[in-house]
């Protein structure tokens, strides 16, 4: 019997990936036998480990980089392009980048620059490669989109207004498209983590803060990027195609 968990011989595109729950992400479908292009904004030397990770011993190149701004229609194109050049046709996208103010301003005091630009990758980059996704990955089975949220969409965490709203958006959306791949056997889903030990997490948080957060989790510790990578590896696999139009918080509980 074939093992529906495999990601052999499937193409992965992971944004946001130098770092991160990204990385986590890129490494974890690797390990499933996934190819994977590992998209990056401006850290290439992180970018260029993870993939030296994923082909170290391996006879065939199975990850490659790509830097592409995903708030840009014509990078987000390019980097299906070089996916496609790379390994061919795409099965999987799971689009992790991200932006989040570390001041963690309340709304009366949100510059419009910082909600633009959060929208710009949050929201807009979610869109324009859920879009090209559509568009462009494996019809009739296998094809995967994943859109990463925020249990502050849930939590509604004073200081997280911007970033929240734009999850909130990037929900509903993937619902919608969902819905509209009918036929496709393209299935669209949101992971929601909720506090999780990353580098964007701990930025501008006392360590009282942070203390104060994992106590909240019924665990009573912060979220592991090793906690959020396999559900996004199952929605991924055969065995989560069930799975479709859904946002799934991985968040051990927290509020």
């Amino acid at each position: 019997m074939a093992d529906k968990s495999s990601l052999k011989d499937r193409i992965a595109i992971v944004t946001g990936a130098s770092r991160g729950i990204g990385r986590e992400i890129a490494l974890h479908l690797a390990r499933k036998g996934a190819k994977v292009v590992i998209n990056y904004g401006a850290n290439a030397e992180k970018a260029e480990e993870v993939a030296l990770t994923i082909n170290k011993g391996c006879d065939t190149v199975r990850a490659v980089t790509c830097k592409a701004d995903i708030s840009k229609a014509n990078e987000v194109s390019k980097l299906f392009d070089v996916a496609e050049e790379a390994f061919g046709a795409v099965h999987i996208l799971v689009n992790c980048a991200a932006i989040l103010d570390p001041k963690y301003p309340p709304l009366t005091e949100t510059p419009e620059e910082a909600w633009e630009s959060t929208f710009n990758v949050n929201c807009k980059g979610a869109f324009l490669c859920s879009r090209e996704a559509a568009n462009r990955v494996v019809k009739g089975g296998g094809g995967r989109i994943i859109n990463l949220s925020t249990s502050v969409v849930g939590s509604l965490r004073v200081g997280y207004g911007a970033y929240g709203a734009s999850k909130a958006a990037v929900e509903t959306m993937t619902k919608i498209l969902a819905k509209e791949l009918r036929g496709t056997k393209i299935t669209a889903n949101c992971v929601a983590p909720g506090a999780v030990a990353t580098e964007m997490f701990f930025a501008g948080k006392s360590d009282v803060l942070v203390e104060s957060i994992a106590k909240e989790v019924p665990f009573e510790r912060l979220g592991q990027v090793s906690d959020v990578a396999p559900v996004v590896a199952f929605l991924a696999s055969d065995e989560g195609e069930w799975v479709n139009a859904q946002v799934i918080r991985v968040n051990g509980g927290s509020p």
